[in-house]
């Protein structure tokens, strides 16, 4: 007798989502040059850590805050596409020597170890100048010059000091060092969740979305799905398979670094995780059913596997 279909859990992306992030690949291949394309090196190194593999966690709530404030694919392809092309720099500058010097992400040779540290360093760089390139040359959507210049304004405070850089930077101060909560949610909070939020906002923005209180509950979620997220990712540290979560488990205390669990113990983590998604959830209230894939979205963050 065949087995039955498997059908989506809170564990799993479900296929409306899975769509979503085909979607997003599909935009980033065809924004990326071709590896044909001088310089071909590259190019290929570029293409071969942002493309065949991530969460696309991004580009989905950028997607999924559009749809909530009314707008379409088609107006938010470029901007999901610019968050991640920031999201795949910001990895491969992370997994670099200097800073957490891993050799593994998403399951195969990070791209030094599979090109090495010039080209690296250089596939960041470029990634992070076509992610502006990208967003800077698209015109669609229901929004004024303005507006087009507050989207890119948001991305790059969303990159900078007061943003990812600065978490990096918060993050490299804290190995061997014992942080208080609030000096960990600071360093996530513009580590992983500066991103995060921008996406929501970026989403809205595309949508041509000028409600304050809209776009501040939009960024209310996105505060708490991205710290949601990064416990999420201490406690697979811990628990995770290497095989299923594409790096290597236990790299974080192998390296000494401030996690959650280590700080409030993996009980107290997975019940801020959870109060977490009740206040993502919770700022979503003033949204109608278009804004379903963020509440799956908040769900998927706390609940994920790898």
């Amino acid at each position: 007798m065949a087995r039955p279909a498997s059908t989506p859990t809170r564990r799993d992306l479900t296929p409306a989502l899975i769509a979503l992030a085909a979607r997003a690949e599909t935009v980033l291949d065809h924004a990326l040059p071709a590896e044909t394309q001088a310089p071909s090196n590259l190019h290929r190194a570029m293409r071969y850590s942002t493309l065949g593999g991530g969460k696309r966690l991004r580009p989905c709530l950028v997607y999924g805050a559009a749809l909530a404030c009314g707008g379409t694919l088609d107006e938010s392809d470029a901007a999901g596409a610019a968050v991640e092309m920031i999201h795949a720099y910001s990895l491969i500058h992370d997994d670099l020597p200097a800073m957490d010097d891993d050799d593994l992400r998403r399951g195969k040779p990070t791209c030094h170890i599979a090109f090495n540290e010039a080209t690296a360093i250089l596939a960041g760089d470029a990634l992070q100048a076509l992610a502006f390139e990208v967003l800077a040359r698209d015109a669609r959507g229901g929004r004024d010059a303005a507006m087009h210049v507050e989207m890119l304004r948001v991305l790059a405070a969303a990159c900078g000091s007061q943003g990812m850089a600065g978490g990096q930077v918060f993050d490299l101060d804290a190995v061997g060092q014992t942080l208080t909560r609030a000096e960990l949610e600071r360093m996530h909070a513009h580590k992983t969740g500066a991103l995060i939020r921008a996406s929501v906002h970026l989403g809205a923005l595309a949508a041509g979305e000028r409600d304050g209180a809209r776009i501040d509950a939009l960024l209310r979620y996105g505060h708490a799905v991205g710290l949601a997220f990064q416990i999420r990712d201490d406690i697979l540290d811990i628990e995770g398979d290497t095989a299923v979560i594409g790096k290597p488990q236990g790299s974080d205390a192998a390296q000494n670094k401030p996690t959650y669990p280590a700080i409030l113990g993996l009980d107290a983590s997975r019940a801020l995780a959870e109060q977490l998604r009740a206040d993502a959830l919770a700022a979503l209230a003033i949204f109608d059913e278009h804004a379903v894939h963020l509440r799956d979205l908040a769900h998927y963050s706390v609940d994920r596997v790898s």
